[in-house]
């Protein structure tokens, strides 16, 4: 099996594809398909040339209600654990009732024979 050979780019061409990133709004993966780049090699480039420059536009989105735990998804998040508890008690009954049957089953006829 050959080994891919590593390619290598300048501090230029690492430089204009972070600002390209920065400029047109698009998404790290959009940019990286188009110039044939892996997602993570640009997102590190981005990373490391990002410190001191403009937020990007996903960093200057504001923070969605979805994002802010409230008290209302807090009482949500426990009625949920509560009922996946009940659930859970329900499937094991459910799990082991069979087995429970025809264990009677065989003793009831055991019995008869």
């Amino acid at each position: 099996m050959e080994r891919r050979q590593r390619r290598s780019f300048t501090e230029d061409y690492k430089r204009q594809a972070v600002d390209l990133v920065a400029s047109s709004g698009r998404s790290v993966g959009s940019v990286a398909k188009e110039l044939g780049l892996r997602d993570s090699v640009l997102r590190r480039w981005v990373e490391r040339r990002g410190a001191g420059r403009e937020p990007t536009a996903a960093s200057r989105r504001p923070t969605t209600q979805a994002t802010l735990p409230s008290a209302d998804h807090a009482a949500e998040i426990a009625r949920l654990q509560r009922e996946n508890e009940r659930l859970r008690m329900e499937r094991d009954i459910l799990k082991n009732e069979p087995v429970a049957t025809r264990r009677s089953a065989i003793s009831a006829r055991s019995r008869w024979s």
